[in-house]
């Protein structure tokens, strides 16, 4: 099944350490890199994916919102950060994650019962996907097959279980 992930997209590009460099050469470099790695995550998952740019100093009066390889990508209005537009949008999603690292984008998600999952660890799990898929090893809900010793039974709180049920779908 599809997620639907909200992506703050600048905070993406400067949690990462590769992608960072090429928004040291333009805004446009960085989110280019950004977009091309999400399409090839997309091809892989099949996940909608919506990023969102800040426009505070943007000329345009409304949000400005367009398809990219099959990625809905959001320049928020004049005077409008990405944070005001995740937050204003987050209660929309149904089954999907909020991808920041900004606390408190976190902190309203996970209030609104949808879970969010850092810069970093969803770059790695995006990385990791694109990397099996070049691999040729399958991926399902669960990821690749790999035999895993349980331990004693623990019973997770219901923040947690939402969180692991994400993990697994990324």
């Amino acid at each position: 099944m599809s997620l639907e992930l909200l992506i703050d997209g600048y905070n993406l590009i400067r949690q990462s350490p590769s992608l960072s460099q090429f928004e040291a050469l333009g805004l446009e470099k960085g989110r280019e890199a950004l977009l091309e790695r999400l399409a090839a995550y997309r091809k892989v998952r099949g996940h909608r994916i919506t990023v969102v740019f800040d426009g505070w100093g943007s000329p345009h009066l409304e949000s400005k919102q367009m398809s990219q390889q099959e990625i809905t990508v959001v320049f928020t209005k004049r005077g409008e950060t990405a944070d005001e537009w995740i937050k204003r949008r987050v209660g929309e999603v149904r089954e999907g994650a909020v991808v920041t690292s900004d606390r408190e984008i976190q902190g309203y998600a996970e209030q609104a019962g949808v879970p969010s999952i850092s810069s970093q660890e969803f770059e790695r799990k995006m990385e990791e996907a694109i990397y099996f898929d070049l691999k040729g090893i399958e991926l399902n809900d669960e990821g690749p097959v790999i035999n895993i010793k349980k331990g004693p039974a623990r019973q997770l709180s219901k923040k947690e279980k939402r969180r692991h049920a994400l993990w697994k779908k990324l």
